[in-house]
């Protein structure tokens, strides 16, 4: 039995009590939101959506139950009209459940119906805040007439929004309306969030949505829950915290924290990351939500740790592409099956697009080599000398002389302000078998959330305890605690300098994992 409710409460704290009730003109902008997901990833949305909505009508209902069962159903009654959106969230639902069976079994189907589905989960999203508000309502009316709340014994219910619970701590505050009780579930929910009670924090900022429309506390509690999901850290849970934020962001596009909101779905999107070698789907998705957030805000504070977050991004897109370039490079060098002009594409796009590459000496190298190849010495010259100016110590400096000796052109002076610069260094044979075991991207991406910390110190305040302090806003003079910044790793071991070739050049191997070829 316990699992059992247990189980519920964990479906009612989804993510569809993160939204208020999204208006007619922001559904074509929340379908867009979510069409970055993969197909499963906006179906498991909505039926969170859709199962969180029925959870919060049932406890309403359950709420306002008649004392005589044979007292005759009234259409005007509102809990007559909350059944009834009950009864339309369940259809919507059991046609998601359709489609996402037919998306496991690999089945065909029309993907249009995506977009069709997501509208309809915010249309009914709308009518079903209208509804809890007027239940939220009849339950101020029922505690103004000074009827007492029945005191039942405690048994199996969990909390008073679902429908009893008798003696929980938690019936009285989610079970009637009072003037304050908002700031009391918004302190309580951060509490639990802290705890690692996640569910039960979302349950109870979920309540303030639904029960207090007009609470200062309001737009905190939305932004709390998509913190909520952050911190949690699983895969389905950064996948609704990154639409979480973006819903929110939907409705305070202007809010002092937009910035830091827009952030957070790109850093949900980079703690998703796998390695180079793999899928860069949540790479690139992470990329452009940090280009964006520049855009958008140029102003921004944020600037340095965006800045910092986009080269780590791009830091690993880079490699894919530099990955893919030398599985081309290699068969022709190897095995003389061609590829050079899918080497040579590949390497220029890292070029042109990731200036700031740790291996950008070996990519201009290899380059040049392509081009050498085609007999265009003089496009491989520019290479070579492109790498000896910017990369006097490479590991392929001697290499490249001897190579522009061939050509017969000369060798150019370092630039003076990278004479000092040092050969890039790569991980060992462990640190690549534990990168290989692990499955994820090395990236140092904190776990905190906007208003709520992972780890808090007791001498510092995080924003929701300034919310509190402040009654539901936030002083214009306090930010977020600031993310830790990224520390540069040095790898254990040095790559060891081949000795120069003859002429062809022959460059070496990659040390790193091939990936498929796009």
């Amino acid at each position: 039995m316990h699992s059992r409710l247990f189980g519920q409460l964990i479906i009612c704290a989804t993510l569809v009590l993160v939204s208020a009730a999204v208006p007619a003109t922001s559904v074509a902008q929340t379908s867009g939101a979510q069409s970055e997901f993969s197909a499963l990833q906006r179906l498991d949305i909505m039926r969170s959506k859709l199962d969180g909505m029925r959870r919060s009508l049932t406890s309403a209902i359950s709420s306002m139950e008649p004392k005589d069962s044979s007292e005759k159903k009234n259409p005007d009654d509102p809990r007559e009209r909350l059944r009834g959106l009950d009864k339309e969230a369940g259809s919507i639902l059991s046609e998601v459940n359709d489609i996402r069976g037919k998306q496991e079994r690999s089945e065909k189907y029309d993907p249009t119906i995506l977009d069709r589905l997501e509208a309809s989960v915010a249309e009914i999203n709308t009518r079903i805040q209208a509804g809890l508000q007027a239940t939220a309502s009849a339950r101020t009316s029922a505690t103004a007439t000074g009827a007492a709340p029945v005191k039942k014994k405690k048994k199996g219910r969990f909390f008073g929004l679902l429908g009893g619970g008798g003696d929980d701590k938690y019936e009285e505050l989610t079970g009637t309306v009072a003037p304050g009780r908002d700031r009391v579930l918004f302190e309580e929910a951060a509490k639990q969030v802290r705890k690692g009670s996640h569910e039960t924090g979302r349950l109870l900022f979920s309540t303030i949505i639904n029960t207090y429309p007009d609470s200062p506390f309001l737009p905190l509690a939305k932004l709390a829950i998509a913190d909520s999901f952050y911190l949690e850290g699983t895969t389905s849970s950064l996948i609704q915290a990154a639409q979480g934020y973006l819903d929110w962001l939907t409705f305070f596009p202007t809010d002092p924290l937009a910035d830091d909101a827009m952030l957070k779905v790109a850093e949900a999107e980079m703690r998703q990351m796998g390695l180079s070698d793999r899928d860069v789907t949540h790479a690139r998705k992470a990329e452009q939500r940090l280009k964006t957030l520049l855009q958008q805000y140029p102003q921004t504070s944020l600037r340095p740790i965006v800045e910092d977050r986009l080269r780590e991004t791009q830091e690993s897109l880079a490699m894919h592409s530099y990955q893919v370039g030398n599985f081309y490079l290699e068969p022709r060098y190897k095995r003389g099956k061609g590829g050079l002009k899918g080497a040579q594409s590949r390497f220029k796009e890292v070029i042109e697009k990731y200036p700031n590459f740790s291996l950008r000496d070996e990519v201009l190298f290899k380059l040049a080599y392509t081009y050498q190849q085609e007999e265009e010495p003089d496009e491989a010259a520019k290479y070579y000398q492109d790498m000896l100016r910017n990369f006097p110590n490479s590991n392929y400096a001697e290499q490249a002389k001897e190579q522009l000796s061939i050509i017969g052109v000369p060798i150019p002076e370092p630039d003076p302000a990278r004479r000092n610069v040092a050969p890039a260094e790569r991980p060992g044979f462990v640190g690549n078998l534990m990168q290989q075991v692990m499955g994820r991207a090395d990236i140092t991406v904190n776990s905190n959330g906007i208003l709520i910390s992972k780890d808090k110190k007791d001498d510092v305040n995080d924003l929701i305890d300034e919310a509190i302090q402040h009654n539901g806003t936030l002083p214009t003079n306090v930010t977020p605690v600031a993310p830790v910044q990224r520390v540069t790793r040095q790898p254990a071991t040095n790559p060891t300098p081949r000795p120069a070739t003859q002429s062809p050049v022959q460059p070496p191997p990659s040390a790193s994992p091939t990936p498929t070829p796009e």
